[in-house]
């Protein structure tokens, strides 16, 4: 099950990147309103196992704050995309991914990579 933790304002970017040289912290951008979205979302509920203590999981609803999602796409030089993770962590985007390449093995193996 994920605790997803809600973004609904550029400040609190800014606060999980103040946070994130101590920890790494995942953003999911979800349109509400694309199929896509909605099977990537599901799949990352289902096969979530990520300890909170490895991840903390952030919720962006792209389509009521699409200002947060253009805050986050220039904040870490990514180009927008619906759905998105992107993994934080020393204040840089340390992966992303898109559409059904979302998946929490990926996530798994960019954690591990990022502590090698």
């Amino acid at each position: 099950m994920v605790n997803w933790n809600k973004l609904v304002n550029t400040s609190d970017v800014d606060q999980l990147v103040g946070l994130s040289d101590q920890a790494h912290y995942l953003i999911f951008k979800h349109s509400t309103s694309c199929s896509i979205s909605a099977i990537a979302k599901m799949r990352l509920e289902q096969d979530w196992d990520l300890p909170t203590d490895e991840v903390t999981p952030f919720f962006l609803d792209l389509l009521a704050h699409r200002e947060v999602s253009n805050y986050i796409a220039q904040k870490f030089a990514v180009y927008h995309e619906s759905p998105q993770v992107l993994l934080i962590h020393q204040g840089e985007c340390i992966y992303d991914a898109s559409h059904l390449d979302i998946s929490v093995s990926e996530i798994r193996e960019a954690l591990a990579s990022a502590k090698a």
